[in-house]
């Protein structure tokens, strides 16, 4: 019984600490211009292994050294199933499952995502929006109006600079401050 309550503590006291940062990154999100998301994106295209090219790197990815991805497939029930997976200073994948879904289905570019996947609530999720899409889905960049957050993804371990480049200058566009991105160890992982 005791630990019960100590489970039931923990996940409380976390569940209040994440709602408390995403009402912190929303109230900052109000001081800055709209954040444009792509007209629409076809999420069968869109499911599969995504590789991180870069990151604005959060407290849950400080234990990852590279070779991060994330790979996304239906769910039976319509939503959409997240695996992050990434290797750490030790050697060891780590893994991450949530469950995303989309918030916005006129554009399908704006997506809720929680890693607390049997609680389907919206106050307990994150904002996941596409931003930038490559035309063939080669790439995707994804935002949040706090421009606390952002990833820039791509189907293959390394993205040619030419096409960085752009993805960069339209980030900036968007009022993102591309300094504040880590490019992703993929080499020494995804060969």
């Amino acid at each position: 019984m005791k630990n019960c309550t100590v489970g039931l503590m923990v996940f409380f006291i976390s569940s209040g600490l994440f709602y408390i940062s995403i009402m912190n990154a929303r109230a900052q999100a109000k001081d800055l211009p709209e954040l444009n998301t792509v007209k629409k994106v076809e999420l069968q295209k869109y499911l599969g292994k995504w590789y991180e090219i870069a990151t604005i790197t959060q407290s849950f990815q400080k234990k990852c050294v590279g070779g991060t991805t994330a790979t996304y497939s239906l769910r039976e029930d319509g939503d959409i199933e997240v695996l992050n997976e990434c290797y750490t200073a030790s050697g060891e994948l780590s893994q991450a499952r949530g469950r995303a879904w989309v918030f916005d289905k006129n554009s399908n570019a704006k997506l809720k995502v929680t890693f607390i996947p049997w609680l389907k609530l919206n106050f307990l999720s994150g904002d996941y929006w596409i931003i930038d899409l490559g035309p063939n889905y080669e790439y995707a960049v994804v935002g949040h109006p706090s421009r606390k957050y952002g990833w820039i993804l791509s189907r293959t371990p390394e993205l040619p600079d030419s096409t960085l480049k752009g993805i960069i200058s339209r980030l900036e566009a968007q009022g993102y401050d591309f300094s504040k991105f880590t490019m992703t160890n993929q080499k020494d992982f995804h060969r």
